[in-house]
């Protein structure tokens, strides 16, 4: 029977391994990821799960054992943040383009230059192009249920992909919220125990995993890893609704909230977007039109939903927590206004950069980017530049 507990986000995380019985822990302690791997490494020690813990030496060292011990038919876990998501760099796309359904948690954290600790979307905007299915949650309930769902979507044979389940560094890594927590037998029925995928590295039929790629297999390989990334997206919607009808908790790709009848939109995925619903709802006090936008589902990118959710806005609001560097502001403004381009009645569309190294976004802010889109509206057209918030520049 599902019961009620107070958790940091980080155990959400790791309870929601164990009960997924993996079989390959390989972990590497970085802040503020760390204590999901301390909790699972204590749930081994004491019996509470079966598993093969790897202490490794780096977060290269890392994905590269989760590679590894997927190719050869394991359910393998990873997690880490910033500077190590980056060190990894390499071995995602090994990952991806070997079609292993590895899960790593990401804590999502600052890159450098300086030493920052603290929470902001760069890491994993930089690796958004690995071929990785990203899903970003908001809170613990939501990094529990999207770990869970995280192993069967990636290991579905109409998928074999890596999952990355994304949430802010400290902001739900180490807050202590509500979960609604599962038993075991509950998940076995969701999640049944780990099927060997029919291509795996094993010694009673040798094969030859990434050899030289010639030019003339490289486009194959990366039109086949694309094509099977979109695609995903069927089985992460059947998997949501099948966890929905047991658990009653359903997710989709992104989450709406007072658009109804909004002139103007706000769009931002991860643990702020709570803060920008409080500041539309005092908007709305006001008699102010405008509506906001969770993006839970980032790769693949979830289109459709998106231009059927902004038909009839008149303009959007992207608060990304990262730079695109040298571009036109954050990526998910990129993405967005991509999409949108060829639309008839296509919306005005802001970028703004917000929350950088763990700065706080306040509901002052969130209420000074809608005024920005409500200005917008009433103007027909936009400067597109991309406005810092909070920048002391």
């Amino acid at each position: 029977m599902s019961k009620r507990i107070a958790v940091e986000g980080s155990h959400a995380a790791s309870l929601a391994v164990k009960l997924a019985n993996v079989d390959v822990i390989a972990a590497y302690p970085i802040t503020p990821q760390t204590h999901i791997v301390e909790r699972l490494a204590e749930y081994v020690a004491n019996g509470e799960l079966d598993a093969e813990y790897i202490n490794v030496e780096s977060e290269h060292s890392a994905m590269s054992a989760c590679i590894g011990a997927s190719a050869a038919g394991a359910r393998v876990y990873t997690s880490t943040a910033g500077q190590g998501l980056a060190l990894m760099h390499e071995m995602l796309f090994i990952a991806a383009g070997n079609r292993l359904p590895i899960v790593m948690g990401v804590a999502n954290r600052c890159l450098s230059p300086n030493l920052n600790i603290w929470g902001d979307h760069s890491d994993m905007m930089a690796s958004r192009d690995c071929g990785w299915i990203q899903i970003y949650a908001e809170n613990a309930q939501e990094v529990f249920d999207h770990t869970l769902q995280a192993f069967k979507i990636a290991e579905d044979e109409g998928v074999l992909l890596p999952v990355a389940v994304c949430f802010d560094g400290f902001h739900v890594t180490h807050v202590i919220e509500p979960l609604i927590a599962l038993e075991q037998e509950e998940v076995d029925r969701f999640l049944p125990k780990h099927r060997k995928a029919i291509y795996r590295l094993t010694p009673d039929q040798p094969s030859t995993w990434g050899p030289v790629g010639s030019p003339d297999v490289q486009t194959e390989l990366k039109v086949q890893n694309e094509l099977a990334l979109n695609a995903s997206k069927r089985v992460i919607l059947e998997v949501w609704r099948e966890f929905g009808d047991l658990f009653g908790r359903y997710y989709a790709p992104l989450e709406t909230y007072r658009l109804e009848d909004a002139e103007a939109a706000i769009v931002i995925a991860g643990g702020f977007a709570g803060t920008g619903r409080v500041a539309v709802d005092r908007m709305r006090r006001e008699g102010k039109k405008i509506g906001l936008i969770k993006l839970r589902l980032y790769r693949p990118f979830p289109i459709q939903e998106i231009k059927e959710a902004l038909s009839g806005v008149r303009a959007v609001a992207v608060v990304d927590r990262a730079i695109s560097a040298g571009g036109l502001g954050g990526p998910v403004y990129g993405d967005l206004r991509n999409i949108m381009y060829d639309e008839k009645d296509r919306p005005a569309i802001l970028s703004f950069v917000a929350g950088l190294g763990g700065r706080d976004i306040t509901v002052k802010d969130f209420i000074k980017i809608g005024e920005r889109a409500l200005e917008a509206v009433s103007r027909g057209r936009v400067e597109h530049k991309v406005e810092f918030i909070q920048a002391r520049v």
